[in-house]
């Protein structure tokens, strides 16, 4: 009598005997033959080249694993379709392990399916990849190598390739340098986005510039839900301009205008601020439509002039700068956002024509207070250090 094997479920590769189905006929025991002959167990796989299936691994030998995959007979994978297991991942595998396989031979001369761990992990790693650029996420891997073009990468089994130009962190200098550049960003993890994907002519095309600008537009959106005007952040000076400086204060750019730097008179951003500059911002406006936020540097520190009263009286010597000449006088800046006018008047005891007969701009001169409005943040110098004697004075010695 011809026996039926059980299989797909004997992890010890034992044949699990079943009733024979003759006598089961003789013996009238039709109900028991027909639940055995639906059981799902007996219902083969009819297995082709190019499908992928999960298997149940039977043996593990030195050159093959043997692996259950549900047809007449078990599959195996010779060492060869097994390159992209590392030692780790071959030593951690365990009989009765399931395992996704490919089918590459539905049957060999002794009938057995010639499987493929390789190509299994790169079928699945294919159709995520097109999950990926078709939801248009951003995926992460390691350079494994470069070349005079770009980085490549591996992503369970499929190379992708990132362009040069695609990479933020490579210059548009020599291609000496380039290549510099590119071995330094060996091993290291990248965010990356498929930009182009052709499984036919296996190509895969990514983007570390545009994952980072997808990153930091997220991130934009979370930092800009989050700002309130009047909050006062930490950040990063990350370009300077004629009209002022931008600062990243985590996760996007704010601009802090020219006039908002400093309460000092600055003519241009460079002379106080450069690139990686750290420095405290207050929030002054968020534009949720287009995404932009004001800031200002001046406004996170005491207005000087609430000082001035304290801090200076008339007749006081102070020193200070010369910060612009007009043909009106000369503004001196006494400290950080506290200007003083000496009137082209008070510059000599000779009448002069321009304030740039006598002074510089950048000079360090010493001037007298002569005169102090703290609530229009206006001070009047003079070059003149010796107090004048007042009318009422001079009448009182005339009289003397």
């Amino acid at each position: 009598m011809e026996e039926l094997k059980h299989a797909g479920n004997n992890t010890n590769n034992e044949d699990v005997r079943q009733p024979d189905l003759n006598d089961l006929m003789e013996r009238g025991d039709q109900a028991l033959m027909e639940q055995i002959l639906s059981d799902p167990a007996h219902a083969y796989r009819n297995l082709k080249h190019g499908d992928t299936v999960d298997g149940r691994i039977m043996r593990i030998d030195r050159d093959e694993i043997l692996v259950d995959i549900g047809a007449k007979a078990e599959g195996v994978v010779p060492s060869r379709e097994m390159q992209t297991l590392s030692e780790d991942d071959r030593a951690a595998l365990k009989v009765g392990d399931t395992i996704l396989v490919f089918v590459v031979q539905s049957e060999d001369k002794e009938g057995r399916a010639i499987l493929s761990i390789d190509k299994a992990r790169q079928e699945k790693s294919w159709r995520a990849l097109q999950e990926y650029y078709e939801r248009g996420e951003i995926i992460y891997a390691r350079v494994k190598n470069y070349n005079k073009g770009g980085l490549l990468v591996d992503l369970d089994g499929v190379r992708g390739f990132v362009p040069a130009s695609q990479v933020s962190s490579v210059s548009r200098a020599s291609e000496a340098q380039k290549q510099s550049e590119m071995a330094r960003l060996v091993n290291v993890e990248l965010p990356l986005k498929v930009i182009e994907i052709n499984r036919n002519r296996n190509r895969l095309i990514l983007s570390e510039r545009q994952a980072l600008v997808e990153t930091r537009e997220t991130k934009k959106d979370e930092l800009l839900a989050s700002l309130q005007e009047g909050d006062v952040r930490e950040g990063v000076v990350s370009s300077v301009c004629d009209f002022g400086v931008f600062v990243d204060i985590g996760g996007a750019d704010g601009l802090v205008h020219l006039s908002e730097i400093s309460w000092s008179r600055v003519k241009h951003p460079s002379e106080v601020l450069k690139v990686g500059d750290k420095v405290k911002v207050s929030i002054l406006n968020i534009d949720h439509e287009r995404k932009r936020i004001a800031l200002s540097i001046k406004r996170t520190q005491s207005e000087p002039w609430t000082r001035v009263a304290e801090r200076y009286q008339l007749g006081q010597i102070v020193e200070g700068t010369v910060t612009q000449l007009a043909s009106f006088g000369a503004f001196v800046r006494i400290e950080d956002g506290v200007e003083g006018l000496i009137h082209v008047s008070e510059i000599g005891d000779e009448r002069i024509q321009h304030p740039r007969d006598v002074l510089s701009e950048g000079q360090v001169v010493q001037a007298r207070i002569i005169r102090i409005d703290p609530a229009r943040k206006r001070m009047g110098l003079s070059l003149r250090l010796q107090q004048e004697p007042s009318e009422g004075d001079a009448e009182t010695e005339e009289a003397g």
